[in-house]
């Protein structure tokens, strides 16, 4: 056994049956230890044998510290499908996607067919005013190619310190295009508006982010500011929505009620117990609303979906939401690593758990192929997409009792 992995062997039985005897009381009388400490060090002793087995043995060569990262990553995944280990540049993104800004060029990509593609350049970004199109395909960054399958390394390529110069050629009908340009602040928008007919407003959601609650009053401010008046309904649309920060939720359930609990939760620890209440104050002062949701819909929305529900203050109008009914808190760690763990199970006002559940909607209407994505780019189709076309009939037709709206 080498040095490395005696060292290592060392430190873990030295945890793991620290661990054991600040738990079980440490040795029994006759100085045997209890069972449960013999299978700390049995367990230990393990680990460090597999360590040295896949450090001999396997067909290519593997440092210790990425074989203790992969042990870590293991240990934590194996818990549940939401709890994982992060590494440096996964909290970043993580802190990214909750805080809903970071520093670079605005474009939305994705990995098509292991090719980078731009699915948008957002509106005002460098890259819009730079000439970047939908369908470009990176190339290269730098003057480095871009590698197959790269999509993260890429991503993280393209964003750095605002005011930094950054040098972009991409693909375009056979075409190679440079583009030079300044990174910035980048602000990635969770709500997109629009109106239905006069007075009646629509609005997606799109994630759930520290500005999502911002952006969404002031979407229903701008609404009612172009229809000189408080809107007479309001479509609500988390499709495909896979939900981010819980107290965004719960923000955003507030908007819409004027009392009792929007959501609680149970766990082991102390802060991970509680409840979150309304407080009076409904932004559209009682007009219908309707709530559409799919198999897309998780998490945080299905916070907001069940606590509309559960006091009849929207109709849930879709399919079956997904049913995450756990709550994960990201844990820093030295270094800029983090763990994210699943420390409570949430429940609807109605005291209802969602996990492999989901949200049973009002009214079953299943997806259409193609929506609801492409109201992301203003394509409201009030006839094709038939969850929005059910959705507008109830608003406008059928007008909702809100029992909370007083």
């Amino acid at each position: 056994m080498s040095l490395k992995v005696r060292a290592v062997l060392v430190v873990v039985i030295g945890l793991v049956l620290g661990f054991s005897l600040s738990v079980g009381g440490g040795l029994i009388g006759n100085g045997r230890a209890p069972d449960k400490d013999e299978l700390a060090w049995d367990q230990a002793r393990l680990f460090a044998e597999v360590l040295e087995r896949v450090k001999r043995d396997y067909v290519e060569p593997i440092d210790d510290a990425e074989l203790l990262e992969s042990a870590i990553r293991g240990m934590v995944s194996d818990l549940d499908a939401h709890s994982q280990y992060l590494d440096a540049a996964e909290y970043r993104d993580i802190r990214i996607s909750t805080t809903g800004s970071y520093t670079g060029i605005g474009i939305e990509v994705d990995e098509v067919d292991g090719d980078v593609m731009v699915i948008t350049p957002i509106a005002g970004s460098p890259a819009a005013h730079s000439g970047i199109r939908s369908g470009d395909q990176i190339i290269a960054v730098d003057g480095v190619a871009v590698e197959r399958d790269k999509l993260q390394e890429t991503i993280g390529r393209l964003r750095g310190h605002a005011g930094s110069i950054v040098k972009i050629s991409v693909l375009r009908d056979d075409e190679v295009i440079a583009h030079e340009m300044r990174r910035q602040i980048i602000r990635m928008a969770s709500v997109h508006k629009d109106f239905l007919a006069p007075s009646f407003g629509y609005i997606r959601v799109s994630q759930f982010n520290e500005n999502t609650a911002r952006e969404l009053t002031r979407a229903i401010d701008d609404l009612q500011d172009a229809n000189e008046g408080l809107l007479q309904g309001l479509v609500l649309d988390l499709r495909n929505n896979p939900g981010g920060v819980l107290d965004s939720a719960v923000e955003v359930s507030d908007l819409f009620l004027n009392s009792g609990i929007i959501v609680s939760a149970d766990g082991r620890s102390a802060d991970s117990r509680f409840t979150r209440s309304a407080h009076r104050g409904d932004i559209l002062d009682g007009a219908a609303m309707v709530v559409i949701v799919n198999k897309g819909s998780a998490s945080a929305s299905e916070i907001v979906a069940g606590a509309l529900q559960d006091h009849s203050r929207a109709l849930i109008v879709g399919t079956e939401t997904f049913g995450k009914g756990l709550v994960q808190t990201v844990v820093p760690l030295t270094k800029g690593r983090a763990i994210k763990l699943t420390t409570s199970r949430y429940y609807t006002p109605s005291g209802d758990s969602i996990h492999a559940v989901g949200i049973t909607p009002d009214v079953f209407v299943s997806d259409t192929p193609g929506f609801p994505d492409l109201s992301l780019s203003g394509l409201l189709d009030r006839e094709s997409d038939l969850q929005l076309a059910e959705a507008i009939e109830h608003i406008q037709t059928r007008p909702i009792m809100h029992s909370n709206a007083k």
